[in-house]
């Protein structure tokens, strides 16, 4: 179940010859003072920037996929996430289960909401379902997800309940993720291991297993 997602002299900006591998179910939390290239670094790991170094989904290499397939398996949520049509359904290929929509907060009706109404934390909540329906789309093939402050826009009991969603769908599909954070609560909560952006390197923190 799974593929490891695995960093090699990687390099973007300041940062210099990444070097990361993600179990297969694994979080991976990256924290690091503003603009010290957390957004960066997950853009060039999704192929987004001009980059040094490659990037392996299982024995498969990020240079030997065209980017648009690249993309479509190792799945950048970003800060701001990006709409183009009116309508919230209209970004989703496949329903939602009223489960997923109400583990999220929200009604069967969201679906028919037009985009201009949504708040910033609503967006934020059905970026993540509309990622991980498109990852879901191929069962068969390995994917990763890259998560940008995920839930920065939401109050704490709706945070907790993101958290509990993606924990529970990451160990189900087995996808590596790469986690950007800057609460080290949250950090506590969601990761196996932590690293910190300190210059042009990353240096691991202590943080307890993920239970």
């Amino acid at each position: 179940m799974g593929e490891a997602l695995r960093l090699e002299a990687l390099g973007i900006g300041a940062l210099e010859g990444v070097e990361l591998t993600l179990a297969p179910g694994e979080v991976l939390c990256l924290s690091g003072a503003s603009g010290s290239g957390k957004s960066r670094l997950l853009r060039a790991i999704a192929d987004l920037e001009p980059h040094e170094g490659e990037a392996w989904l299982g024995d498969t290499a990020r240079s030997s996929l065209p980017a648009h397939r690249w993309r479509a398996r190792v799945m950048l949520v970003p800060a701001e996430s990006h709409w183009w049509a009116e309508r919230v359904e209209e970004h989703l290929a496949v329903a939602p289960s009223e489960a997923d929509l109400a583990a999220l907060g929200f009604a069967d009706e969201v679906l028919g909401w037009e985009v201009a109404r949504l708040s910033s934390g609503e967006k934020q909540r059905l970026a993540l379902l509309r990622a991980v329906a498109v990852l879901d789309e191929r069962p068969d093939e390995a994917a990763a997800l890259l998560l940008d402050e995920p839930t920065a826009n939401l109050d704490e009991a709706m945070t907790r309940a993101v958290e509990a969603w993606l924990r529970e769908r990451l160990g189900e599909r087995g996808w590596p993720t790469l986690w950007v954070a800057h609460d080290p609560g949250q950090i506590a909560r969601v990761a196996k291991r932590h690293w910190h952006i300190e210059g042009h390197r990353l240096v691991e923190r202590e943080t307890r297993p993920w239970q």
